[in-house]
């Protein structure tokens, strides 16, 4: 059986790690060089790195500080925040990264999934999709949750799966920050429609709440922020936690 993975991930804007409540009211959380370490350092599967602010700045993502960042961790480091091309791939694999995430492009340009994927492989390409409920659906979102579109969660997971994504990371915005626990139900929905990896995100509170979302959402990684940045929940209790409750976890 797969180890479930536990990934912090750090939203970067102006270069500083940030935090907020349902994408909104955005709280400094610290530097993100001495943060990536410390994860690596406590035991984290992976960490993301995602530049909040690029898409709608319309700018790249920073690859300085994704390279000073690749350069302290020993960990698989996935970076997403505005990017839109092959070139743009290249360059953050090239300082550091090991996976990348798309999201706005992905749905503005589906094709970019199966050209990402046939350039650098599936392993690679890590979609994220931000979604909302809306009168009862689950809403896919662009531009860091500001644009809402038409498209349904759902039926949006099982094309970028189709177009050859490896991963979905999958944040319900209803949830996060609230440290009310995860998407659940959406999260053992989708691990039902598609077969490869879900990541987890949006609402982590306590290590019951990273329980559920490995038993009763299914998910194959959870991720979190603030928990880990304020440090309400260190990674080492968490898996060992984990490990009590029999879920597999690499310790």
């Amino acid at each position: 059986m797969l180890t479930k993975r536990i990934i912090p991930c750090l939203d970067i804007k102006n270069g500083r790690t940030v935090k907020g409540i349902n994408f909104i009211d955005l709280k400094d959380a610290g530097d993100p060089v001495e943060l990536a370490q410390k994860y690596s350092r406590e035991g984290a599967d992976e960490l993301v790195f995602l530049d909040i602010s690029a898409t709608e700045e319309r700018r790249k993502t920073l690859i300085e500080l994704v390279r000073k960042v690749a350069q302290t961790i020993n960990i698989p480091f996935t970076v997403g925040g505005g990017i839109a091309s092959i070139e743009d791939v290249a360059t953050l694999l090239k300082n550091g990264a090991d996976k990348i995430s798309i999201n706005s492009s992905a749905v503005k340009q589906p094709e970019l999934i199966n050209e990402l994927t046939l350039k650098f492989g599936s392993q690679c390409i890590v979609v994220a999709i931000d979604a909302k409920q809306i009168n009862g659906k689950w809403i896919v979102h662009l531009v860091g949750g500001k644009v809402p579109t038409e498209i349904c969660l759902f039926d949006w997971a099982k094309e970028v799966e189709k177009r050859g994504a490896g991963e979905i990371l999958f944040t319900s915005m209803d949830n996060d920050g609230t440290k009310n626990g995860f998407a659940n139900e959406a999260l053992s929905k989708l691990s039902t429609l598609v077969n490869i990896p879900i990541i987890a995100s949006g609402g982590a509170g306590s290590i019951q709440h990273f329980t559920d979302a490995f038993i009763q959402g299914k998910a194959d990684a959870a991720l979190a922020a603030s928990v880990f940045h304020f440090k309400e929940i260190e990674i080492i209790a968490l898996k060992e936690e984990l490990k009590k409750n029999h879920i597999p976890i690499r310790l």
